[in-house]
């Protein structure tokens, strides 16, 4: 029986439950399927984790602006931006910022 993408992740996951990037790609790939709660719930998690997982902030954003939460991308993004300078992530700092910017021209705060 050949299992989804989505399937293998969550066996490697059983196998080792802490590994933050595994548990990354489980987001992305419930994102890919749809299941944009499921996938937001699990970027959030990474976020509350130490540290936070930088990458997280800025799908979570995108996932937001796709659904037309703007305000809310906002908030993760600025989040992100603070949280990867904080741990001297300069490059994501920078795509967060870039995104933060585009969003300026939706409108909103």
């Amino acid at each position: 029986m050949v299992s989804s993408r989505r399937e293998r992740i969550e066996a490697m996951l059983r196998e080792e439950p802490g590994d933050v990037f595994l548990r990354y790609a489980l987001a992305m790939e419930l994102s890919k399927e749809g299941r944009q709660q499921e996938s937001l719930d699990t970027l959030r998690q990474l976020t509350a984790g130490n540290p936070p997982y930088v990458p997280a902030y800025f799908q979570a954003a995108r996932q937001l602006v796709e659904a037309s939460q703007i305000d809310a991308a906002r908030k993760w993004l600025r989040d992100g931006i603070e949280e990867a300078r904080r741990q001297g992530d300069f490059h994501a700092a920078g795509e967060m910022s870039e995104l933060l910017s585009e969003l300026g021209v939706l409108g909103g705060e």
